[in-house]
């Protein structure tokens, strides 16, 4: 085992104890970080370990150890490799050999000389660029590689080489050498802190997860976020339907959401979508149910004052244990650390309402459209086969009249429901109505939708009306309009 959060579920379940893997990447992007996790977690096991570091000196590994509240101690060795002085001295330079033919066998010789003292069952090799500058080929680099790698299989030593790649990137030679291998990569995006992301290349004998995976460097060391296989998370539950809590929008819905699925709220901003799934919260609390709320464009203060001016006591249902809000920014996430939380959430808690307010908020945490699509279909999938209820909002383009979505979701969620602005004897007002239902039959009228002190109301079906979701609709219907004598009456 690394003991790396969630890079041991990414390979599979550790490392193959006795084999020499290898962990590349550019300076900065967490190998030190990672193999000082390894050698402590063999010290928790009872295994002797050995830092063997060509680059790095003692008292700045025990300096990175102590900025992630590891206490080395004695716990492993760390043996720091320095360049003989005479080597250094230009005088007692051989003038018929390289020195780099003479400082290559010295290093090599150290490095055993250090194993045989301690006979260590975890060993790290930090790092192999100064190696290669010292082989200065290839040929007698992968000579160098294979030497040590079979010296520490007849010892039976788990070895890891770090590779930092700041001299031939394109040489494999390691890659043919190790057991396995993993590339840690460091990002830069436009906006925001770097991104790091890692993935294994190889791992002999192993079923290991591919592809990229998030990870970060935090307090602790490095924590990895495994990639969402909705399929692996499957689990038994009853499917019903679930009621809002308001029974003209239950039969706009068909009688309610079900169980296991997704419903998508779109809308312009203002149009209530946030009090929308705030009712089905509400609901889900009612029921004696646990939800879990993901706010990525409203401050958390503003969103707990507005919906308790309605009715809805969000701090009250914290405190309770009912509902878990998170506020999430956007730049300082990942969307693998985004489908962490959700899960951690989900898991250790038992909820069974989600809301993830709002897509607009999540694609600027995912620049690239196709791949919030697809982190966004492994997300939902794994939250309906959980039989969780998702609601999912964004936020589209314009106020009235033609709407324009920033991304095209609507095919990924089960229930697809529409708000939209309409202006109506001198005032703006809302509807709702639902596009699309894939668990049922639903309404396909449109319906007025208000907010008001005791919570949303939704009105009769406007049958008599045409255009409202234009913005600006006629009445077509025979005598009074239902909606000037509605407005008069108020008045």
């Amino acid at each position: 085992m690394t003991g790396v959060p969630g890079l041991d579920e990414i390979l599979g379940g550790g490392l193959t104890p006795g084999r020499v893997f290898l962990v590349e990447g550019s300076p900065g992007t967490g190998k030190t970080t990672t193999a000082l996790k390894f050698l402590m977690t063999g010290a928790d096991a009872g295994e002797r370990g050995l830092y063997i570091t060509l680059s790095e000196t003692e008292e700045e590994l025990r300096e990175s150890a102590i900025s992630h509240g590891y206490d080395i101690g004695d716990r492993f060795e760390i043996f720091e490799l320095v360049p003989p002085e005479t080597l250094l001295d230009e005088e007692q330079q051989q003038s018929l050999l390289y020195s780099s033919d003479l400082e290559l066998g010295e290093t090599t010789r150290s490095i055993f000389e250090a194993f045989e003292r301690l006979r260590p069952e975890r060993v790290v090799l930090d790092s192999l660029s100064e190696i290669r500058l010292l082989a200065q080929s290839s040929l007698r680099y992968r000579r160098q590689i294979l030497a040590l790698k079979h010296y520490f299989a007849k010892a039976g030593a788990t070895v890891m080489l770090l590779d930092d790649l700041t001299t031939d990137t394109l040489d494999k030679t390691v890659h043919s050498v190790a057991h396995g291998v993993i590339r840690l990569e460091e990002l830069a995006p436009e906006y925001g802190p770097e991104r790091r992301r890692l993935r294994v290349i190889k791992f002999r004998g192993r079923r290991f997860r591919g592809g990229y995976h998030d990870f970060v460097i935090e307090h602790g060391g490095v924590r990895a976020f495994s990639r969402l296989v909705s399929a692996e998370h499957r689990v038994a539950f009853k499917r019903e339907t679930l009621s809002s809590g308001v029974r003209q929008l239950d039969a706009l819905l068909g009688g309610g959401v079900e169980r296991g699925s997704s419903t998508l709220i779109l809308g312009p901003a203002g149009a209530g979508k946030s009090l929308l799934t705030l009712t089905f919260l509400t609901a889900a609390a009612a029921r004696g149910e646990r939800s879990a709320f993901f706010v990525f464009d409203e401050e958390l203060g503003l969103l707990f004052q507005r919906a308790l001016g309605l009715g809805i006591d969000l701090q009250a249902m914290m405190d309770d244990g009912i509902l878990f809000i998170h506020q999430v920014d956007a730049a300082e996430l990942s969307p693998g650390q985004f489908t962490q939380m959700v899960r951690d959430v989900v898991e250790r808690n038992g909820v069974t309402a989600v809301v993830i307010d709002s897509l607009n908020g999540y694609q600027a945490a995912m620049p690239e459209e196709r791949s919030l699509i697809l982190h966004m279909h492994e997300l939902l999938q794994y939250l309906n086969r959980r039989g969780a209820a998702t609601f999912l909002t964004v936020a589209q383009h314009g106020l009235v009249g033609d709407m324009k979505s920033p991304v095209d979701v609507t095919y990924l969620a089960d229930t697809v429901v529409l708000l939209r602005f309409f202006e109506a004897v001198g005032r703006v007002l809302r509807a709702i109505s639902v596009i699309k239902k894939r668990t049922g039959a639903h309404e396909n009228t449109i319906r007025e939708y208000r907010i008001g002190a005791d919570g949303i109301t939704l009105g009769e079906p406007l049958s008599d009306f045409q255009g409202v979701l234009r913005g600006v609709p006629s009445y077509v219907g025979g005598g009074q309009n239902p909606l000037l004598s509605e407005q008069l009456a108020d008045d």
